[in-house]
């Protein structure tokens, strides 16, 4: 990468929410992580509305190290939310994420680094031993099992916390809600290439976790939304077109039987079939031109994303030049 002042610089962002106890031995570790390695680092802490002293911690880390910045949300937005805000925020050319709760070790950043080095756009923690309890164990295996399948993306564990990214990796990354556990499944679905390295998970030694059981139902909403941006969002018409001519084609089958029965003196008015049948032809229909007016849509977004660009070239060139 030649993004000028940017070789060399390492970005640690960290959501924060509720960890007064770990956020001052998390600053240590990271520090440590980084005192034998040949890189430059920030912090950037993004406090998601915490209610107990973490933002007055952060302020007094943040007085002793120039290095630390501190990002304060009003409320509690999300963990996508501070991780974009963190994104934005971030002059690295490499960019790390941990957790705040002291389960992500940083002495793993710099080797992930090294790996980057293979030709790798993003690198994934895997917790392959993992210190939860098996509530939280069981429903991860089968959310990463489901998650690879379904993707394509070739990892083992697509939530772990502790990642790292190029710069224009998370330039390019828009999540929001739950979005953030797919990341590696968005980076790979938008042509960068992923991997992942088995990291050491430790048990938390304070608070508690804030995620619920409920994320496995939200989780699946979410990578259906995945599925549908990245794959149908300039095709539409290929995810409504299918169900719609199946629909259109049953309903037609069905009604050229009983037109067919009508004509050789059979009362179809009354059959249960009759209103099968048109229900089917209109919901057909309706899935079609859902896709049609997606298409269009789509269409423009193109043809106005080229006159942008013809637009612009000649300038760029001018500059170039």
């Amino acid at each position: 990468m030649n993004s000028e002042g940017k070789n060399g610089l390492v970005s640690v962002v960290v959501p924060v929410l509720n960890e007064e106890k770990s956020l001052e031995e998390l600053y240590h570790q990271i520090a440590t992580a980084f005192k034998g390695a040949e890189l430059t680092y920030e912090v950037i802490f993004i406090d998601d509305g915490s209610t107990d002293r973490s933002f007055e911690i952060e302020l007094k880390i943040a007085g002793e190290n120039s290095n630390v910045s501190i990002v304060r949300f009003q409320r509690n937005f999300g963990k996508a939310a501070a991780l974009m805000e963190g994104f934005r925020l971030a002059k690295g050319e490499f960019v790390a994420t941990l957790d705040a709760d002291l389960q992500d070790d940083p002495n793993e950043i710099p080797a992930m680094i090294r790996q980057m080095n293979g030709g790798y756009d993003l690198i994934s923690g895997w917790k392959k031993k993992r210190n939860d309890p098996v509530t939280k164990t069981i429903p991860s295996k089968i959310f990463n099992r489901v998650t690879r399948w379904m993707t394509g993306a070739k990892i083992h564990d697509f939530n772990c916390g502790l990642k790292v990214y190029r710069h224009e990796v998370v330039q390019s990354l828009k999540i929001y809600g739950g979005l953030y556990r797919y990341i590696p499944a968005l980076a790979h679905l938008s042509g960068f290439r992923v991997g992942e390295k088995v990291v050491q998970h430790r048990a938390r030694q304070f608070g508690v976790s804030k995620y619920g059981g409920s994320r496995l139902y939200h989780g699946f909403w979410d990578l259906i939304t995945i599925l549908f941006l990245s794959k149908y969002e300039r095709r539409p018409l290929h995810l409504f077109g299918l169900p719609g001519i199946l629909c259109f084609l049953a309903g037609f089958v069905i009604s050229l039987g009983l037109t067919i029965r009508w004509f050789m003196g059979h009362w179809i008015a009354n059959r249960p079939a009759f209103f099968l049948g048109i229900l089917l032809l209109i919901v057909g229909l309706q899935f079609i031109s859902m896709g049609l007016l997606g298409e269009m849509i789509a269409f423009g977004q193109k043809k106005e994303n080229a006159i942008i660009k013809s637009v612009l070239l000649p300038e760029s060139t001018k500059e170039n030049a």
